[in-house]
């Protein structure tokens, strides 16, 4: 039969239902209870248990007989491995993220923008004793929080900044943070030409990013590297910038 269009109720169910596994993404294994997704998502109970009920009749949720919390079903590592190559932007960086995790010797991050968040998709373990390990592959943060979500809010216009940070307003607040001390964050990025975090999200550490852009020049990723206060001091921070910088331009020009 020929599929119908889908109407705008339709269709905001589906934006609900993607938007809801996203955040559940964000929860590993640990899982969210049904009041933490209520409040991440900005939907009510109900609806957020109707949708849950939704998603676990197709495996794409699951929920843990221990603790009664969700997390993201078996069905979407399945589906995922339908996709039988890695992505264009993996492809390209993975020989200089190699050479640079060598040369820094610190925890570096390949992150790409996805709407108003980042998402992991590489990571480096460097040959410093003392490693930083924040975030995992396939982890998300709202953009505005980490200092690679700073590096692409301020490679952005202004306006569409503060836009997105006013989106992930409800978010930002899980990391203690406001739209305006994030935009503060963004305005100094955007003045130096590279983000910093100089205090991590990891208590004791410090982070500095620099934009990837594609081949059309929007920027959509950014390469990171994190390490310890003493380790990442205010000294070396221009070394690694130029490193980060000769890196982002072999990897867009990798780029297919």
């Amino acid at each position: 039969m020929p599929s119908r269009p889908a109407t705008s109720d339709g269709a905001q169910a589906i934006r609900r239902a993607v938007n809801l596994l996203r955040v559940l993404s964000m929860a590993r294994e640990t899982g969210y209870g049904l009041t933490d997704l209520a409040r991440l998502t900005g939907l009510s109970h109900p609806t957020v248990h109707r949708m849950l009920r939704a998603l676990m009749d197709e495996g794409l949720v699951e929920q843990k007989a221990s603790t009664q919390r969700y997390m993201l079903g078996d069905q979407i590592h399945l589906l995922a491995l339908a996709r039988s190559r890695q992505s264009p932007l993996i492809e390209a960086a993975e020989a200089h993220l190699d050479r640079l995790s060598e040369d820094v010797g610190d925890t570096l991050f390949l992150t790409q923008r996805t709407g108003a968040e980042t998402i992991c998709i590489a990571r480096r373990l460097g040959a410093y004793p003392v490693q930083v390990v924040p975030l995992r592959v396939g982890d998300r943060r709202p953009l505005g929080v980490s200092s690679a979500g700073l590096a692409l809010l301020a490679a952005l216009p202004p306006e569409e900044a503060r836009d997105i940070l006013a989106q992930n307003a409800r978010r930002l607040s899980e990391y203690r943070l406001t739209v305006e001390a994030s935009m503060a964050l963004v305005r100094d990025a955007r003045r130096l030409g590279y983000a910093l975090r100089d205090r991590g999200i990891v208590p004791g550490t410090r982070a500095v990013s620099i934009v990837l852009r594609d081949m059309a020049g929007q920027p959509s990723a950014a390469l990171t590297v994190a390490g310890v206060t003493r380790r990442l001091s205010h000294r070396r921070i221009p070394d690694i910038v130029e490193a980060l910088r000769q890196t982002s331009s072999r990897i867009e020009r990798a780029m297919p």
